[in-house]
């Protein structure tokens, strides 16, 4: 059984459509663990030591968080900056994170059509998540086919009921 570590920054989790409810549906699940970032660290100051701890007794890694201006907020970018260190997740001696898998698990505003050459954002999804994946890469990790949940603010309730089954599936799945 493998060990998830769902780290989730979402600057405003009681305003989520969508976010807190991918989150609900994860928490009960055997062998996965939640940090809220900005739960955790309200002063913005990351205990290094631990997220790497944290990192070291999981298998998968989780970036879950709203796309916010092609990226994602400013506590999960902290936190890959001073986690993932010179020597712990690359370079010299950095191999604590080699043969681990990351998935990021994102929400947007804009609809999928607005994700392409012809749309509004002028890229793809997977374009736009290229530093992602190769933050992933270079720390010696296998980065997944990302989970994406297009257009939250025009979602149903139908619609967002699909997307957490569906999430719990695939962190299901990641757990067996």
């Amino acid at each position: 059984m493998s060990r998830v570590l769902i780290l989730l920054a979402h600057p405003a989790l009681h305003k989520s459509r969508v976010n807190r409810h991918l989150l609900d549906a994860v928490r009960d699940l055997d062998g996965v663990t939640v940090r809220d970032l900005y739960e955790e660290y309200p002063d913005l100051h990351l205990d290094v030591d631990r997220e790497q701890c944290l990192l070291g007794e999981h298998d998968v890694i989780v970036w879950q968080h709203p796309f916010f201006w092609y990226s994602c907020p400013a506590l999960l970018k902290e936190w890959l900056d001073l986690v993932l260190e010179y020597g712990f997740a690359y370079g010299e001696g950095g191999d604590a994170l080699r043969g681990k898998r990351v998935l990021t698990a994102i929400t947007t505003g804009g609809p999928q059509e607005s994700y392409g050459a012809d749309g509004l954002n002028r890229y793809t999804i997977a374009q736009l998540l290229a530093p992602f994946e190769q933050t992933a890469r270079l720390c010696g990790m296998e980065y997944l086919e990302p989970f994406v949940v297009h257009g939250t603010h025009s979602l149903s309730q139908d619609a967002i009921a699909a997307h957490v089954a569906a999430y719990r599936g695939r962190i299901a799945t990641l757990c067996a």
